[in-house]
């Protein structure tokens, strides 16, 4: 369960001429205290601030608008008092006459970041700027939607990046206390200095695993279960829905085509309908992400021995996914990293929730390497009915 907040609040600053793409996340990491540790470029761009104004600041004294700080430091609050995720909301209107509108942002508060317990990640999306928004509801809607969607994707990958830190750190740490242990039989007794550094071995493999278990085990915690609410759904309905929110999110901006092509018309599957929206909806913001202006995305679906699959292919091209100018929804480091080789049976860190979401229905999810120019294929399964 998640708390929502909501305010809207009046700078009465004239519009930027230069305000960032609704879809650029911007993050501000918070202590306990409220002070800031750390705001993120982004974040700063967001509201016109250098992002070393932040840095050792009490949140109330920073620049950012009297309202939005609240907003902010009631959702702060919140996740540490819960020990999970919160969710919040603000509208901000600006400038007057004829130069108002309004900006909105969706707000994401996280107990938690890498090496640190007792602070909050503030995730901070844009979700509709400008008099177009005012006017159009539903496309407000869209833009508060795919905020959401995002926020979702990225909490999945953070836990997903930091459940790879924890195994990855383990390895090594377990080979320097195997071989401290064959070290221990093999040094003199006798010999201070070396038991000395004996010592130190050990004390330094302790401190890091304990760390690892009190910063990084603890902050996954929000999603390592994951509860589903089970319904049956009409597939064809979950199906074209994600697509449509696909074009809303990115799909008709970059003049990407989604198609949907499937025999499926009234089959029915016994699923946590928002989950399987989200790993849909993630699978084709990822492949629009990643194709050139023009393209094609497919999005297949059958039914086949009990199984329900959800294929998306899509040819890949890295340069619209790099390229810093075109509008995005999912982040620079996630989109840069699943470019990268990766080894056997890992996934890309920015499809962690589609992996989630299969797995907690008892399916798997798996994808081919993001090689440019190639056929990409993006496979999501799971079962009709829970076993």
């Amino acid at each position: 369960m998640t708390t929502s907040f909501s305010g809207t609040v009046d700078t009465g600053r004239a519009p930027r001429p230069e305000a960032p793409v609704a879809g650029t996340d911007g993050v501000l990491v918070l202590d306990t205290a409220q002070r800031c540790l750390s705001a993120d470029t982004v974040f700063a761009h967001l509201f016109d601030l250098d992002p070393h104004a932040f840095e050792g600041r009490a949140l109330a004294d920073t620049a950012l608008p009297k309202p939005l700080i609240a907003v902010l430091a009631e959702a702060a609050d919140a996740a540490f008092a819960a020990g999970g995720v919160r969710r919040a909301k603000v509208s901000i209107d600006e400038g007057e006459g004829a130069r108002a509108r309004s900006r909105s942002f969706a707000i994401l508060a996280l107990p938690g970041s890498i090496g640190r317990a007792d602070t909050a990640t503030l995730i901070v999306s844009p979700t509709g700027s400008g008099t177009s928004a005012q006017g159009n509801p539903a496309q407000a809607d869209a833009d508060e939607r795919t905020a959401h969607l995002r926020a979702e994707a990225a909490l999945f990958m953070r836990d997903h990046v930091l459940g790879v830190v924890s195994h990855d750190l383990r390895g090594p740490l377990n080979a320097i206390h195997s071989w401290g242990y064959v070290l221990e039989r093999k040094v003199d007794t006798a010999d201070a200095a070396a038991q000395r550094a004996l010592g130190g071995i050990r004390s330094g493999v302790e401190q890091q695993v304990k760390l690892i278990e009190q910063f990084i085990d603890t902050t996954r915690a929000e999603t390592k279960t994951l509860a589903l609410e089970r319904a049956p759904l009409a597939l064809r309905h979950v199906m074209d829905a994600s697509v449509r929110q696909a074009r809303a999110s990115l799909a008709d901006t970059r003049h990407v085509t989604l198609h949907v092509e499937s025999e499926l018309v009234e089959e029915q599957i016994s699923a946590d309908s928002e989950r399987l929206t989200q790993a849909l909806w993630l699978m084709l913001a990822f492949a629009t992400e990643a194709s050139a202006a023009g393209s094609a995305v497919v999005l297949d679906g059958l039914v086949e021995g009990g199984v329900f699959s959800a294929v998306v292919t899509f040819t890949a091209s890295q340069k619209p996914l790099l390229d810093p100018e075109l509008p995005h929804v999912l982040e620079a480091f996630a989109r840069s990293q699943a470019t990268l080789p990766r080894e056997a049976a890992r996934i890309a860190w920015v499809l962690a929730l589609c992996k989630r979401v299969a797995e907690a229905h008892g399916g798997t999810f798996e994808h081919d390497d993001l090689a440019d120019g190639a056929a990409v294929t993006l496979r999501f399964r799971v079962p009709l009915s829970a076993t």
